[in-house]
């Protein structure tokens, strides 16, 4: 760790007397006016905004209506374009590594780990994903395909992320977090760009995107974008066969009808493959087996704005997606969501916001020899209102929003998410905010209608049979969160959360009594149920620093605890925990203690150096033992728009693995990778 550091700190540093040598050549921020000062030609993102502008950025995945990040009553954070960009990271969920609370990990090469405040796995079901306000949360499986979830990084404006419920305004499942990706409006998008980079990891990716004009307020914008990743390591030695790779394109228009009307039209087709090496133990002893799925699926939104006042506007969104995912399952699902929210304001102390949904998901999963779906077909329908109300009880200082969501499903009937939150600001610098909300994860097919049959190919020979259960149901949420957001100086912003989660009738597998077969050859056969079995708290903080410490050189620094405390009920007995006890594996999959470090330096000649060091703690469940990651970026701008960098990724390992097998599919090993990158724009 000391070494890491050292290192890190010790480039930083020298290259810090040499900017503060030349410093009135580059562009900065001045602390105190927040303006962009230009006295010499420079690299143009780093300080366009200062740490107050930064604070002060609008979000809506808590209201679904503009509010500053700095007075929302939530546990948020922000990536911006500038973080995307000088990460080094390539896809979504790597990106979200900067994120206090989150949990990411690889399980081998395309297939990630990612949940909030707790319980991760394969499929986090806690946690909703949005692009552009259309969720990429499957209902069949309660997670997340995030080999699935990709678009033009270039393109994306901010991804907001709230950890702790959102499920007031975004319904069942946004229950420990809510991811909302937003991309640029077409206006903003226009002329072209080309992406090309290759690597040992990052085989050679590729994009090129072109916005022009359709008519005076009509804007558009077309992209198309490949890559192709390397395969990891196998934890045995040797090549793990999880390679990936992907074509994808799009387009968005956007056009002003008039002062007060917007409407959107955006969509996106991909089609890919990825490598999964599975592990059989209907052999003995048990084999690995190389599958390859095919990915295809495609999404389309239209949305329109009218904007009555300035404190009076409506939106309606109408969105279809689908996804395929085929090897020896075939997995089909269809989602078309209608929704439809108002805002407006009552005198000079109330902002109400309400609005209505529809959902329709028609899905097809037929099953592996092992594992089928009864029935392979099914339909569900989901409507749903909510009304939040946010109410100035001491103008521009003590503010209490007061809201619910009220969803009726097929699985469960009705449901209610009300939450309640107050945000006191004591000063311009200093803010404390405090929540109390209710959420639910509502059940899936899996949890409704599988029906598993794992034999184990030895003596006695074992069968676990597993069956859905339509008893199951909601798992439950009260969440107490509060926060403190600090500016005490122009050029340092401090970011807490503490949280403590209490959850009820969380889903285990439960086991009935055995039978034996005793004709030889002899079998056991073990029946299993889905069950809401278990309940548990969960409590932990969050800390987020970000420091200007010269007019060139930023620092972040994020630190997560986590603690999980789990119960079982007195009868429930697991089958697939070797200790017979659910809570002690769900309790081992996620890290207690998380920090990263990063650094933004503006060099001279219009050179970039960024770098970022990660530790994530040991996961008992996963036999995972506690690891340090450290990324390098350097970036060079020669001309104002051509940029090429070369970035270095787990510098400290030649290999490390993350997380460990799911669901049968081997974890793998990432591995210290280098890959270069050019990015042309006209």
């Amino acid at each position: 760790m000391m070494k890491a550091i050292s290192i890190l700190l010790t480039v930083s540093v020298l290259s810090l007397f040499v900017i503060e040598s030349i410093r009135s050549k580059f562009v900065y921020a001045d602390p105190e006016t927040d303006a962009i000062n230009q006295p010499g030609q420079l690299i143009d993102d780093l300080t366009e905004l200062s740490i107050k502008q930064l604070m002060d950025i609008e979000i809506i995945s808590m209201s679904k209506r503009e509010q500053k990040l700095s007075e929302s009553a939530s546990a948020v954070f922000v990536i911006t374009q500038e973080d995307i960009r000088r990460s080094g990271f390539t896809s979504i969920p790597e990106i979200l590594r900067m994120v206090p609370g989150l949990q990411v990990a690889h399980i081998n090469s395309n297939i990630w780990a990612v949940s909030s405040r707790g319980f991760n796995n394969i499929f986090s079901n806690k946690l909703l994903v949005m692009i552009d306000g259309r969720s990429v949360y499957n209902p069949q499986f309660t997670g997340v395909f995030w080999n699935e979830i990709d678009t033009m990084l270039e393109d994306v404006e901010r991804i907001e992320v709230v950890r702790g419920p959102g499920a007031t305004v975004w319904g069942s499942n946004a229950v420990n977090g809510v991811i909302n990706i937003i991309n640029k409006g077409a206006k903003d998008t226009q002329g072209g760009i080309i992406v090309a980079g290759a690597g040992d990891e990052e085989r050679g990716f590729g994009a090129i995107r072109y916005g022009g004009e359709l008519g005076a307020n009509a804007h558009y914008r077309v992209y198309a974008k490949y890559f192709n990743r390397d395969d990891f390591a196998a934890p045995s030695g040797g090549r793990a066969w999880d390679e990936w790779e992907m074509p994808q394109g799009g387009g968005r228009i956007d056009w002003r009808m008039s002062d007060k009307n917007l409407f959107t039209f955006q969509g996106d087709v991909y089609n890919g493959h990825e490598g999964t090496t599975l592990t059989s133990v209907a052999t003995d002893p048990p084999q690995n087996v190389v599958r390859t799925t095919e990915i295809a699926g495609g999404n389309a939104i239209a949305r329109w704005n009218h904007a009555f006042s300035d404190d009076s506007d409506i939106t309606s969104q109408l969105y279809y997606n689908r996804t395929e995912r085929k090897d020896e399952i075939k997995h089909v699902v269809n989602t078309f969501d209608l929704d439809l929210h108002h805002r407006f304001a009552i005198g000079n102390r109330q902002d109400i916001t309400w609005g209505i949904g529809y959902r329709f998901t028609d899905s097809e999963l037929d099953g592996y020899s092992f594992a089928t779906f009864g029935p392979e077909y099914r339909s569900d329908n989901l409507f749903s209102l909510f009304a939040q109300d946010e109410i100035d009880l001491v103008a521009n200082r003590l503010t209490l929003t007061l809201g619910s969501k009220f969803e009726q499903n097929d699985y469960t009937g009705f449901e209610i998410q009300p939450s309640s939150r107050l945000l006191w600001s004591i000063s311009e610098q200093h803010t404390i905010w405090a929540s109390v909300s209710r959420a639910v994860r509502s059940p899936s097919r899996f949890e409704n209608d599988i029906r598993l049959d794992i034999t184990a190919n030895a003596e006695p020979s074992v069968s676990i049979d597993q069956r859905g259960s339509r008893d199951f149901e909601s798992e439950n949420l009260i969440a107490s969160e509060i926060g403190y957001r600090a500016h005490p100086f122009s050029r340092l912003s401090i970011d807490i959360s503490i949280f403590y989660n209490i959850y009820d009738d969380l889903f285990t597998f439960e086991q009935g009594d055995p039978t034996v077969d005793t004709v030889p050859p002899l079998q056991i056969t073990i029946p299993t149920h889905s069950d809401n079995n278990m309940d548990g708290e969960t409590y932990g903080a969050e800390v987020f620093v970000n420091y200007q410490a010269t007019d060139a050189w930023r620092i972040f620094a994020g630190y997560t605890y986590l603690q999980m405390q789990l119960h079982p009920g007195a009868a429930s007995i697991n089958p697939f925990s070797a200790s017979s006890d659910s809570a002690d594996t769900l309790e081992g999959d996620s890290p207690h203690n998380q920090f990263h470090l990063r650094s933004y330096l503006n060099l001279p000649f219009n050179l970039e150096f960024d770098a970022s060091l990660y530790y994530v703690d040991s996961l008992p469940n996963q036999d995972i033992s506690s690891y340090f990651r450290l990324d390098t970026r350097l970036g060079w701008k020669p001309v104002e728009n051509l940029e090429m960098s070369i970035v270095f990724q787990n510098l400290l390992d030649s290999e490390h693995q993350e997380f460990g097998s799911v669901f049968g599919r081997e974890a793998t090993e990432v591995e210290r990778s280098v890959y270069g990158q050019i990015t042309l724009k006209w």
